[in-house]
């Protein structure tokens, strides 16, 4: 019965850790090219912003996810 809480502790934080990372690569990622995107086209600047804005939301709602999830699991280990 302790086997699966002993993966439990282990697994919760990678998960999150790397949800976090990927996270932040893809937002690193999202903005540069919106960066770029409007250096090219400065007059669709706000476009290109506001597409920015909701991919940069999604993204990070992804990862709230994962928080939310490792929450839920964390949970489990002490039970």
């Amino acid at each position: 019965m302790q086997d699966y809480r002993a993966m439990l502790a282990l697994a919760v934080p990678l998960a999150l850790g790397m949800a976090a990372v990927a996270s932040a690569f893809g937002l690193g990622r999202a903005v540069s090219a919106a960066m770029d995107a409007i250096a090219r086209q400065p007059e669709a600047a706000g476009q290109i912003q506001t597409a920015m804005i909701i991919g940069c939301a999604l993204i990070e709602a992804l990862t709230i996810y994962v928080l939310v999830i490792a929450f839920v699991l964390q949970g489990k280990i002490g039970a």
